[in-house]
């Protein structure tokens, strides 16, 4: 009983492991299969690049004279006799061998172009200048920009073609509009400053820009709200936290880069004005009419997130703003590890100050404030040049700005130079000459970092 239990038993084993066997051998001709399915575009290119090979072989056998060995060269020796009695062998062989070449590579070529086709419909560039241009973002400097708002997302937009290892370091102190709307009612991590730099880094740009800028103009609920904040607090819910949120987010949207959260603590700001006024959260900072004395966060020294920190680590450049100072740029380095690794790096550091002052914040301000201000909230020196703009903007958007109280950000040159910072004058203004908006040139920012990174490694 025992015995025919046990053969029982292997028979089933027996059995299974041949099922096992025939579904991985059907699995991989399915595989080969798939590939004679007609109107593909590739077998015909693939037919060809394999008769180039074969007239290459055949030619460098007539060339050499040793046609008489092979045995395939025995059945085409009656067409090849002819031909190199007339034709001198020296001559047909290299003739034979390129047009085998000629047929190859236009063989390959096609194919790949096939491929490239479904893969990036609307490409009109080269394989060839894919590979190359790729290749070259995957071997670009490891940049680390920390910030927030759309200043952050404005200098992801210029470092873009330039590397595919940005990392961008991003606030969650929001507390007003859609985002601090999600933060109360939900709970969830404010997504607006993420979702500005998403969209910065996405391989689609404009398009992902407009529908993640969309704001609903009705609906109980929903108005208010953009897109982008919506898609992202979703995501938060079904991944289970913001990072993982913003991980499988990038992974959808094809993002050149990563975006990550400086902390995954609900972090509130406040401020100390110079009144002696304590005002709590970002969104009323910004508010307020006195100059701030002293800020922070709470709860206070939140940890940071354990990707951040390693990506400073190992970066080559760490770039900080430009951005609101208190607001965006300063509420990143209230968490300690943070701070203390760019502390640590031995890198270039660089701190692209502001073009104009900002109203609730930093009015009055000069560049050496500025310096000063993240130099006494740190209480260390954590960056070791600072980013000037040189360019003076237009009349008409300085009368623009000075009705809202704000006006361009004085260079003290001697100032900064006694802060022992180096100094880096650049034409980086970009002027809206309707709206009469400022803000840093993107391209001509990130030209202007990648020179000086450039300059520090020959250094």
């Amino acid at each position: 009983m025992l015995v025919d239990t046990l053969r029982s038993r292997q028979e089933i084993l027996s059995t299974a492991t041949l099922a096992a066997k025939y579904k991985g051998v059907s699995k991989g001709l399915n595989f080969y299969y798939k590939w004679l399915v007609p109107g593909l575009l590739v077998k015909r290119w693939l037919i060809i690049s394999s008769l180039g090979v074969l007239l290459t072989s055949l030619g460098a056998f007539a060339l050499l004279k040793l046609t008489h060995i092979f045995d395939f060269a025995v059945a085409v020796y009656s067409a090849l006799a002819p031909v190199t009695q007339i034709i001198p062998v020296y001559m047909s062989g290299v003739i034979a061998i390129a047009i085998g070449l000629y047929l190859f590579s236009y063989g390959q070529t096609h194919a790949a172009n096939s491929v490239i086709e479904v893969l990036q419909p609307e490409s009109d560039r080269q394989l060839i200048d894919l590979l190359i241009a790729r290749r070259h973002k995957h071997q670009g400097a490891k940049i680390v920009a920390i910030g927030g708002g759309t200043g952050l997302s404005n200098l992801l937009r210029g470092l873009k073609p330039y590397s595919s290892n940005i990392t961008a370091i991003v606030t969650v102190a929001d507390d007003g509009g859609s985002s601090g709307r999600l933060r109360e009612e939900i709970g969830v991590l404010p997504p607006g400053d993420i979702r500005n730099c998403i969209a910065a880094l996405a391989k689609e740009e404009n398009l992902l820009t407009e529908l993640f800028q969309y704001r609903f103009q009705a609906g109980e609920g929903l108005k208010g709200h953009s897109f982008g904040n919506l898609f992202l607090t979703a995501m938060s819910e079904i991944t289970g936290d913001l990072e993982r949120a913003v991980m499988a987010s990038s992974k959808v949207l094809d993002v050149r880069g990563r975006v990550l959260p400086a902390t995954l603590s609900d972090v509130h700001l406040w401020a100390e004005l110079d009144t002696g006024e304590l005002v709590v959260g970002e969104s009323k900072i910004t508010e307020t009419q006195g100059q701030i004395k002293q800020i922070g966060c709470l709860p206070a020294n939140p940890p940071g997130l354990p990707a951040a920190i390693k990506a400073i680590e190992e970066a080559d450049c760490i770039v900080i703003g430009p951005g609101s100072l208190y607001t965006s740029i300063i509420p990143n380095l209230l968490v300690p590890e943070i701070r203390n690794a760019i502390a640590k790096a031995k890198v270039p550091k660089i701190y692209v100050c502001n073009i104009m002052s900002q109203p609730g914040e930093t009015e009055g301000y000069s560049v050496c404030d500025h310096i000063e201000a993240i130099d006494r909230i740190c209480r260390q020196k954590l960056f070791d040049t600072v980013l000037v703009n040189r360019s003076i903007p237009s009349l008409e958007s300085l009368l623009e700005y000075a009705r809202e109280n704000s006006h361009p950000v004085v260079f003290d040159r001697e100032k900064v130079f006694s802060s022992g910072r180096q100094i880096i004058l650049a034409d980086v203004l970009q002027e809206d000459r309707q709206t009469k908006y400022i803000r840093h040139d993107f391209q001509q920012l990130a030209k202007v970092i990648l020179r000086h990174l450039r300059h520090f490694s020959i250094g």
